[in-house]
């Protein structure tokens, strides 16, 4: 779906997707299960996120992808998904492309993971709270990256050498801030869907209360047993 016009909103939430194709999406954790298994994965992580933001009231929701998974993103989530490709290859450009594309006439623009269902909409409404007040808002994970930031305005350097993937993206973001002289919010910590052991987290959490994502709460359960045997 190609957009042509944007119109003004107060709070845009951008889902950071790809295609749910073998080998491409969530590599670190193919080490652990087969390839198959990790994009059968992704596509319920994937569709259970977009249920997430769609609950939320008063956010319009978007996904920024390569531009050539856009035509195979666009058939999986369905027509009526606003699907913008981004500019440039890899995350940095994709969430420059992001602020670029989505903060003219609009007030606040949050972009988070695609495979974030597990994730407390009160965190994303409290993120669009902080973001009022800050120039930026960022969430980090526990190991040093970081899932959610946002801001009301394109900065095109912010993500310049942030270290996308790695231990230290965090901290670099954080530096760029700070040398751009942004005023900053935090959310609180959380955790990505990158090995096994996060995968057995969020199985625990989910085998609690399935509803937060039932889609990836199923596959979870099928996995589960099978890794027990």
């Amino acid at each position: 779906m190609e957009v042509h016009e944007k119109t003004p909103k107060s709070r845009t939430l951008v889902i950071m997707a790809k295609a749910p194709r073998s080998g491409t999406v969530k590599t670190r954790l193919a080490r652990s299960l087969p390839s198959d298994a990790v994009t059968a994965l992704y596509r319920c992580l994937l569709q259970d996120t977009v249920a997430l933001t769609k609950s939320l009231a008063g956010i319009e929701v978007a996904v920024v992808c390569p531009e050539r998974d856009k035509d195979e993103l666009s058939h999986f989530l369905g027509n009526g998904m606003r699907i913008v490709a981004q500019k440039g290859e890899g995350l940095a450009a994709g969430l420059t492309s992001v602020f670029a594309h989505f903060t003219a006439g609009m007030q606040s623009v949050i972009a988070f993971n695609s495979d974030s269902p597990h994730l407390s909409p009160s965190v994303l409404y409290g993120a669009f709270e902080t973001l009022a007040a800050r120039d930026v808002v960022i969430g980090p994970t526990h190991d040093g990256g970081y899932y959610l930031v946002g801001a009301k305005t394109v900065y095109p350097s912010l993500f310049e050498g942030d270290g996308m993937g790695t231990t230290s993206a965090l901290d670099r973001l954080v530096s760029r801030t700070k040398s751009l002289r942004l005023s900053v919010g935090f959310t609180e910590t959380f955790y990505d869907i990158d090995i096994a052991d996060d995968l057995l987290r969020l199985a625990g959490e989910l085998k609690l209360d399935p509803a937060r994502a039932p889609r990836t709460a199923a596959w979870l359960a099928e996995w589960r047993a099978a890794w027990s045997n």
